[in-house]
């Protein structure tokens, strides 16, 4: 395996941030650190030569990764539970940390939140960045207004966190849908490693994705010339009063994907904001012309 970096500024991110997503197929990582102004953009590959190829195309350096570099990673990688409302706490490390959350919850005879444990791995999404953490604490609000079995399609779902949190939240229906194996390779995992059932998880391209079911929940983590391209089927798969969570925009794409809800006539009832990113919350409700 090996590793490609480049150090750059957000302005050559936001020029460059399509392309390396496409050519990065779900496997790009971008990391902000307090206090400094770039950005340090990084992509796992294969291959030397594929590595090679980022580099052609867009500077930067290649890195060759030990076997053990996946362990290695996630024991640096740990960090603090993340707590999303009173409902989850996630947690990139396992075993102790959660048997000593829990151990406490029982001492103190009060009903605690549920717990998943996501391992810093090769998929995206272990709760700690921006555009999930916004997204998981949107569908925590939100699903606890909904009836008892509730349905979720979560689009790009990386690690499956959102997938995973939906069913600790409530759901009883839930699709989660990425068009990298590795992903739900790892997503699946990660289901089972949490003993959480009745996930269906599958390989796909989001363009083609169609449900043939009206759902309550669409979560779509992912750049923001593509949601706006499946904006119209995201409405067509949502019931009345459904909702959507979209995230993975950067605030200088927030008024295109503004632009885009308006004119599919979708409302946004709220937007947040954390760093350079933005999640919206938008709801497909009753009108005559819909």
């Amino acid at each position: 395996m090996y590793l490609w970096r480049k150090s750059t500024t957000p302005r050559w991110f936001d020029a460059h941030e399509g392309t390396l997503r496409a050519k990065a197929n779900a496997k790009l990582a971008i990391i902000e650190q307090p206090g400094r102004r770039n950005l340090q953009v990084e992509v796992c590959c294969k291959s030397r030569t594929q590595a090679r190829s980022f580099v052609r195309q867009f500077g930067g350096r290649i890195e060759k990764l030990s076997r053990d570099w996946l362990q290695r990673f996630s024991r640096e990688q740990n960090s603090k539970p993340i707590k999303i409302g009173k409902r989850l706490v996630i947690s990139n490390v396992g075993g102790t940390l959660v048997s000593r959350l829990r151990t406490r919850t029982k001492k103190s005879g009060r009903q605690g939140p549920s717990h998943i444990v996501i391992p810093t791995g090769a998929a995206f999404g272990t709760g700690d960045h921006a555009t999930t953490a916004m997204s998981l604490r949107l569908l925590e609000e939100v699903s606890r207004k909904l009836k008892p079995g509730w349905s979720l399609v979560d689009l790009g779902t990386g690690s499956g966190i959102l997938a995973l949190a939906a069913k600790r939240f409530g759901a009883q229906r839930v699709v989660a849908i990425d068009n990298d194996a590795q992903a739900i390779a790892t997503a699946r995992e990660n289901a089972r490693r949490n003993r959480i059932d009745h996930v269906y998880f599958r390989i796909g391209d989001v363009r083609s994705w169609r449900s043939a079911h009206k759902i309550d929940i669409v979560t779509a983590n992912l750049f923001s010339e593509l949601l706006i391209e499946i904006l119209p089927e995201l409405k067509r798969s949502l019931k009345h009063n459904g909702w959507m969570i979209l995230s993975g925009v950067l605030r200088t794409q927030e008024r295109e994907l503004r632009r885009a809800l308006r004119s599919q006539k979708i409302d946004i009832v709220d937007v947040r904001r954390r760093g350079k990113w933005v999640a919206m919350l938008a709801k497909k409700t009753r009108r005559k012309d819909l």
